[in-house]
């Protein structure tokens, strides 16, 4: 039974219990096909750069309705939001098993996104529900540790469907995931219905806003189209400018506007795009420069691999961490270790011992670890309750952003710096994200002030 903060201790963990797998679900079918590419393109019969539209198709429907779906769920109830985006997400995941050809697989991974838009654009807003305010920060960390343990079995996870099956049965290994988290919606609580309505307008504004700006950054990245990224960026704005004037006449806007005048609401999302940008920079290019290191595949994976592990053990702590802590003071020691360690990355001699690489990786994952949960906590504990739903959508909208931007500014630099080496380009774009790792460390310090 809920009380007035949070749930009692037993149905707190069957609630989580539901969490943990549709976040899973989530993550994992982000995840799962990324790895997959080369083989789905020979089996499809379509160039690689066809195939990106795999993963592409996904993230944009996921961007472009984080904020309508967090805006339903402040109307119509977390719990209900959350339910249809596992049965949608389950449904695409079926879909896209036997899908026949590129087109069918595409518009079955724009299912998925949606589906995956319902389920993390309300998730924060149900972990607030779930703990008292006193655990908040352990909610969060414990969510954060999921989602950390799904991308650290994703390549794993990968590799072995592919050793004993075709790609179909990454999709394939959703539907009991979703079975499971859908027969768990009954522990979740139930939230009150808001007042106001949904508002199409808006809704369809966003989804131009941020789906001309995703289109714009990609253009950006390749010099053959860079005039036309820059126009698309251009009109995005535009655009995002009617969006805004809109949400700030409404009294229940979408985009929390109203809550930007906070600063500690502001801080908070500027510094996570900021964090996710680096992250993503730095995340995208550190393939190619152990690739050019000379590790194989393999190889490189394992390397991969302490980051999201780092991340994985750091977060309970971090969690409980917060519920004590300012988020300003922890999420400054965080990122500062997190540019620390990019930077030593991006120092690393070519074909460095695996210990060498390993402990710059720990480094970087554990600063992120103590950012992330102490600043998603603030930034969910300082909207009203009855919009929690608007943090949540704000919580998960800012990462998308910053992941966007951080991967179109590989692109960029790559571009930029092609003739001077594989190896040189990605050193390069590792410290780029070190500097906007460190923009984030500012921006976090900046809430001790008050």
């Amino acid at each position: 039974m809920q009380n007035s903060d949070g749930l009692a201790p037993a149905p707190r963990l069957r609630a989580m219990f539901t969490l943990t797998f549709a976040v899973m679900l989530s993550v994992l079918g982000a995840a799962l096909p990324n790895i997959a590419l080369p083989s789905i393109a020979a089996d499809l019969a379509v160039s690689p750069a066809a195939s990106v539209w795999v993963v592409n198709a996904y993230q944009i429907a996921v961007t472009v309705t984080l904020l309508p779906f967090s805006s339903l769920g402040d109307i119509y109830g977390y719990r209900r939001v959350y339910g249809a985006g596992i049965v949608v997400f389950t449904v695409g995941s079926l879909l896209c098993a036997f899908a026949p050809d590129l087109d069918s697989l595409v518009a079955a991974r724009v299912l998925q996104g949606l589906g995956s838009a319902g389920i993390m654009s309300v998730n924060t807003a149900l972990v607030r529900t779930i703990f008292p305010r006193a655990l908040l920060g352990r909610g969060m960390g414990l969510n954060t540790m999921v989602v950390a343990t799904s991308l650290a079995l994703g390549p794993t996870a990968t590799a072995g469907i592919l050793a004993v099956a075709d790609w179909h049965w990454l999709f394939l290994v959703n539907v009991p995931l979703g079975v499971v988290a859908f027969a768990g919606l009954r522990f979740l609580p139930r939230t009150e219905r808001g007042a106001h309505r949904f508002d199409v307008p808006s809704a369809l504004l966003n989804a131009a806003t941020l789906g001309l700006f995703i289109a714009g950054l990609d253009g950006l990245g390749h010099g053959a189209s860079a005039w036309r990224g820059a126009g698309l960026v251009l009109v995005a704005g535009a655009l995002g400018w009617v969006f805004v004037r809109r949400q700030a006449s409404l009294v229940a806007p979408m985009l929390p506007v109203d809550l930007f005048r906070r600063p500690v609401f502001a801080l908070a999302v500027a510094t996570s795009v900021c964090s996710y940008m680096g992250q993503t920079t730095a995340y995208v290019a550190l393939p190619f420069l152990f690739h050019a290191g000379g590790a194989s595949e393999i190889a490189t994976g394992l390397l991969m691999t302490p980051w999201p592990v780092a991340v994985m053990l750091v977060s309970p702590f971090a969690g409980t961490l917060s519920d004590r802590f300012s988020a300003g003071l922890l999420g400054g020691i965080g990122l500062g270790a997190m540019t620390l360690g990019l930077l030593a990355i991006a120092w690393l001699e070519p074909g460095a011992a695996w210990w060498d690489v390993a402990w710059r990786m720990v480094l970087t994952g554990a600063g992120f670890a103590l950012f992330q949960t102490p600043n998603n906590r603030l930034l969910i504990s300082s909207v009203p309750r009855e919009r929690s739903g608007a943090g949540s959508g704000m919580i998960s909208t800012s990462r998308l952003l910053g992941q966007t931007m951080g991967a179109a500014m590989v692109a960029l630099v790559f571009g930029q710096l092609q003739a001077d080496g594989v190896g040189h380009a990605a050193s390069m774009a590792v410290l780029v994200g070190a500097g906007f790792v460190a923009l984030a460390t500012g921006l976090s310090l900046a809430r001790l002030k008050g």
